[in-house]
């Protein structure tokens, strides 16, 4: 074989060796645009913030906006809009519905749908109601709980493993389900909170001592300032992008701003309410299941394409199976919340509009009606956007069924064009 006849494979080792090096030296080092766009300062930070909105990762910001235009406009109206009074009561109808749509979340995360979870809660708290008059009533509380497990775990089995669509299986639930409720609920219109039961404390327990709350807000800032920065300094070890000192700083005093007005707000009135407690709670444990476990990456991957999941080896009828069991979960949770909130258990407990404002809730925080991307914490802010509404129209004596309905509605139809136009620019700019 002459010289000129070798192929790559036979060139001899020493010599590519030889090359290499210096190939290597002179090549040019690729350094991730964010991280000079860092360098620049506050300069930089705008830069970046273009960057993301041409590319479509607004994230939370149009929620964030739309809350601080809600605040201002029902301040203005009002005039007692932004009181201690106002902020204790969104907290208080917010929590049974913002734990409803954390299941809602998880089950939109597939790009699927619940539309039993209304009546899943209004079964849960029937049955706890009823079961308590016969039971201690922490026994009564677990299994109505488990109840909304069990009905979660059926419309998942349905869906995974006899191919039934979602919306077909949880359609069928929301009509079988509140006949089961009216079953259960036999001759009894009413069931009354019964005197002593944690029920009742869910959402009228308050932490009377401004220690609690401050306490919390002091809790949840150093939380978050040290998470922040052991990230940071993770992914500086890696050599990836990292926020640098100065805005993780930047970040804690923004939250601590917020969390320290909340604090003073609620001791303000009657304290630190047990109800957003659990609340915040329940968000930064599934916050932690979904973005910190091998379970939630397996959840988004699903989301994002099942015949890709499925050929990395992820078990997706069981990942289906078990976010509808979560769903039902928290279905049957936020129930015992209405059930706390009402002063008892009813035959239209979890109906009306209470499926639609915790979809609606998950939708407006910002999670994708089309699977793969969204954050439990979106169940907070879409939350609170209903409930600021619904008390801002009561200041102003427009509490009208019909009117309520209509600016939710209107909000809903905004937040789904915003996901659409998003996902959309995402994909022209190839980050989808």
């Amino acid at each position: 074989m002459s010289k000129l006849s070798k192929t790559p494979a036979q060139v001899p080792a020493q010599a590519e060796a030889t090359e290499a090096p210096a190939a290597a030296a002179g090549a040019v080092k690729v350094i991730d645009p964010r991280l000079l766009i860092r360098e620049q300062g506050f300069k930089g930070y705008w830069t970046e913030f273009k960057r993301k909105v041409r590319s479509g990762e607004i994230g939370s910001l149009p929620v964030v906006v739309g809350l601080i235009i809600i605040a201002v406009v029902f301040q203005l109206e009002t005039g007692n809009f932004l009181t201690s009074y106002n902020l204790d009561q969104i907290t208080l109808y917010a929590a049974g519905p913002g734990i409803m749509a954390v299941g809602i979340v998880f089950v939109l995360l597939l790009g699927e749908i619940d539309l039993a979870v209304g009546s899943v809660a209004g079964l849960a708290g029937s049955m706890w109601a009823v079961l308590g008059t016969h039971m201690p009533d922490s026994l009564a509380i677990v299994l109505g709980i488990l109840s909304g497990t069990v009905l979660g775990a059926f419309h998942g089995i349905v869906f995974a493993k006899i191919g039934v669509p979602a919306f077909v299986v949880t359609l069928a639930g929301f009509l079988g389900w509140a006949g089961l409720q009216t079953w259960v609920m036999g001759d009894k219109s009413t069931i009354t909170t019964p005197l002593g039961s944690f029920v009742d404390d869910l959402t009228k327990y308050y932490f009377a001592d401004v220690a609690a709350a401050y306490g919390l807000a002091v809790f949840v800032i150093v939380a978050f300032y040290l998470t922040q920065l052991r990230d940071a300094r993770r992914r500086k070890a890696a050599d990836l992008p990292h926020r640098p000192q100065s805005e993780i700083i930047l970040r804690t005093v923004l939250l601590a701003l917020g969390a320290l007005l909340a604090a003073y707000a609620f001791n303000q009135e009657q304290g630190l309410p047990l109800s957003l407690v659990i609340f915040l709670a329940i968000l930064v444990i599934t916050d932690f299941v979904l973005r910190r476990t091998t379970y939630g990456r397996q959840i988004f991957a699903v989301g994002g394409g099942v015949e890709a999941a499925s050929r990395a080896g992820i078990n997706v009828s069981w990942i289906r199976i078990s976010v509808f069991m979560i769903s039902g979960t928290f279905g049957a949770i936020g129930g015992l919340f209405l059930a706390s909130a009402t002063g008892g258990a009813d035959r239209s407990l979890g109906g009306g509009n209470q499926l639609m404002m915790c979809i609606a809730a998950a939708v407006i925080g910002g999670t994708s009606l089309f699977g793969g991307r969204g954050k439990v914490w979106s169940a907070l802010l879409g939350i609170l956007v209903i409930q600021s509404i619904v008390q801002g129209l009561n200041q102003m004596n427009l509490s009208s069924n019909a009117i309520q309905y209509m600016i939710t509605g209107g909000v809903l139809l905004i937040a789904v064009i915003i996901d659409s136009v998003s996902r959309k620019t995402q994909k022209t700019a190839g980050r989808a």
